[in-house]
């Protein structure tokens, strides 16, 4: 990895992959599309998209990826998930199916669908302080919601009722809510820091 073009994947199992794809090589990434262990090995950070988190979940398990991916966040492989990818990244799911599994490594509690269903949808302006003015416009799908939180879980955004719908801890970082769709680059932006920092 150079220092100004960053090596990242995208989880290419399902989800809105090429979204994430196109937004990281605008900024300036090396992107790889992965779906084996060897692809993961080669990358120094990864883009877990939105999509739907059980399915994501099943292929990953199918693929052979759900252990090296547990792996590499366990090292500190920076890793940024959106939507089902936040579920993903939960230690800890309501309302998942039965059976589900994530990769964990953030310490929350996350509720899939939190919101309802697709007709349930909704836009909003948040409020992220570490990402300075204006607010990101967020786009949330069948979104997920954080119930609980360990300390060592920072809110980098939060809903009216108080709720978190973005974290980040240690080089892991999450939103419910879709950067990818709006053209909102702060995010990924955010995410290629970690990346350079690791």
């Amino acid at each position: 990895m150079s220092a100004d073009r960053p090596h990242v994947g995208v989880l290419a199992l399902q989800g809105d992959v090429r979204e994430h794809a196109r937004l990281l090589g605008d900024l300036g990434a090396e992107v790889s599309l992965i779906r084996r262990p060897v692809e993961l090995a080669a990358v120094d950070g990864l883009v877990i998209p939105g999509g739907e988190s059980s399915v994501i979940d099943k292929l990953a398990r199918a693929f052979g990826m759900h252990e090296p991916i547990r792996d590499a966040i366990a090292s500190g492989m920076p890793v940024y998930g959106t939507c089902a990818g936040m579920i993903l990244l939960a230690d800890r799911i309501v309302d998942g199916i039965e059976g589900q599994q994530t990769f964990g490594g953030i310490d929350v509690t996350v509720r899939r669908n939190a919101f309802g269903s697709q007709v349930d949808s909704f836009e909003t302006d948040l409020d992220v302080p570490d990402l300075g003015a204006p607010p990101v416009h967020a786009v949330f799908i069948r979104a997920p919601v954080v119930e609980e939180a360990g300390e060592s879980v920072e809110p980098l955004a939060r809903l009216d009722d108080g709720r978190a719908v973005a974290v980040r801890q240690g080089s892991l970082m999450a939103t419910a809510f879709h950067p990818e769709v709006t053209g909102e680059h702060r995010f990924h932006a955010a995410f290629l820091d970690m990346v350079r920092a690791a």
